[in-house]
């Protein structure tokens, strides 16, 4: 997918109940990408996953990773709702039969329901596909569990839970197991082959980057009388920070994560603009709906980076790194500019089926790859920006990363009331 699509298509990733189209080219994809020999197909080599988190973004997850590898199965789901897993098993299963055997004694409902899963000896590649507040639980579990993970990103939305994700980067080391996040662009050739010219010294020192995505708005979900104040957020969890980490870090990580690759390392500070102009009504919670933040790096290079989700507005999805001889960008295309020009040549893969290629591949190899560290720290870099704009305030990664505000209600009821937070106030909201 080219930037242009990646603006004006950026839920379609998520809209797989939507588009039966991704569902119907997944063979075909398959075959045109021979993803992997044929005596991968053994049986002590079987991929079986379970899902949890069974929204449109973990069915398109579902779809990326049989094309990846055909003759895998799917055969465990978990969810807090009943309605939304039996409805994404039920399409799975029409669309993709040959690759899906979900029981109902291996469907699992409810917010305990992915220990369950997990509990299963069979399952042995684990997709994470909850909203992100949930995540970094979830990935100590399933490293406990000995499983193989596919997690979405964002990793992390706020300190203890990025502090978490570092622990079991490490933990899942010891014990030799597979983590590869959704940030798609770290498997793209053409995003490969820049960042390894950048890192080579093809554009001198880096002294500055620019990382933006600019859209218009997602979908939202208008509250129903029968839904109890958690019921609401849970299903309309990109607007509520404790869930989404606000879309700076649910979206805009992935023009984050390409820079701090670039750069080979996070920043250490973040000073922010940002607010709450258009998306005002009540189910958009309490997130804005624009940013723009400058990051300061250790070497005192700098990114610019802005992100919005309004709509009628110029749309941009690029990112762009500037040094003392040249300048890389990725945008239509995928160029540097300068002392050492170049253009990507050829077709690239589809990245969001290539990153469970890599993942299965690597495991197979028994050199599983671990991209949880680096997808943390782009996480926690968006949480950063996150913290710098509510507050006004200049925040350090030395700061933030120390501190103990978590975002998530100590404990979960589907009948409990859970009143909608304040806006942030720069100037007016501490830093905690």
């Amino acid at each position: 997918m080219d930037q242009k699509q990646d603006a004006k298509s950026s839920n379609t990733r998520r809209d797989f109940l939507k588009t039966s189209a991704v569902v119907a080219a997944g063979a075909a994809v398959a075959t045109r990408l021979s993803v992997l020999p044929k005596a991968y197909a053994a049986e002590n080599n079987a991929i079986r996953i379970g899902m949890i988190g069974s929204g449109q973004r973990g069915c398109g997850a579902i779809v990326n990773a049989i094309t990846a590898c055909p003759e895998a199965k799917v055969i465990a789901m978990a969810d807090v709702f009943k309605d939304r897993l039996e409805n994404s098993r039920d399409t799975l299963a029409k669309a993709r039969p040959q690759n899906i055997d979900v029981t109902p004694e291996r469907s699992f409902v409810g917010f305990d329901s992915y220990k369950e899963l997990l509990k299963l000896p069979e399952v042995n590649y684990v997709i994470l596909s909850t909203p992100p507040g949930f995540r970094s639980m979830h990935l100590r579990a399933a490293v406990e569990a000995g499983k193989n993970i596919f997690a979405e990103k964002p990793v992390a939305v706020d300190a203890p839970t990025a502090r978490e994700c570092f622990e079991v980067a490490e933990l899942a080391k010891t014990k030799n197991l597979g983590i590869v996040c959704g940030t798609q662009r770290r498997h793209s050739k053409a995003y490969q082959e820049m960042i390894k010219r950048v890192q080579d010294g093809d554009i001198g020192q880096i002294l500055y980057s620019r990382a933006q995505w600019l859209q218009g708005k997602l979908w939202s979900r208008k509250r129903d009388p029968k839904w109890s104040d958690l019921e609401f957020q849970l299903r309309d969890w990109l607007y509520f920070a404790w869930l989404s980490g606000d879309f700076i870090v649910e979206q805009h990580v992935h023009n984050i994560d390409v820079v701090n690759w670039a750069m080979g390392t996070h920043p250490v500070s973040a000073v922010s603009l940002a607010g709450r102009q258009v998306r005002i009504e009540p189910e958009y919670g309490h997130t804005y709906d624009h940013f723009a933040t400058e990051f300061e790096y250790e070497n005192g290079a700098y990114m610019l980076s802005r992100c919005r989700q309004i709509e009628d507005c110029c749309g941009d999805v690029s990112e762009e790194i500037i040094g003392t001889t040249g300048r890389a960008k990725h945008t239509d295309g995928t160029f540097i500019k300068g002392a050492k020009p170049w253009t990507f040549q050829g077709k690239d893969v589809d990245p969001y089926t290539q990153e469970h290629v890599d993942l299965i591949e690597s495991i197979r190899a028994g050199k599983p790859l671990n991209e949880l560290k680096a997808c943390a720290e782009s996480s926690f870099t968006a949480v950063m920006g996150r913290m710098s704009a509510y507050t006004g305030m200049k925040i350090t990664w030395a700061d933030a990363i120390k501190s103990k505000e978590k975002l998530m209600p100590e404990k979960l009821a589907m009948d409990m009331k859970l009143p909608v937070p304040d806006v942030a106030m720069p100037g007016l909201t501490e830093f905690k």
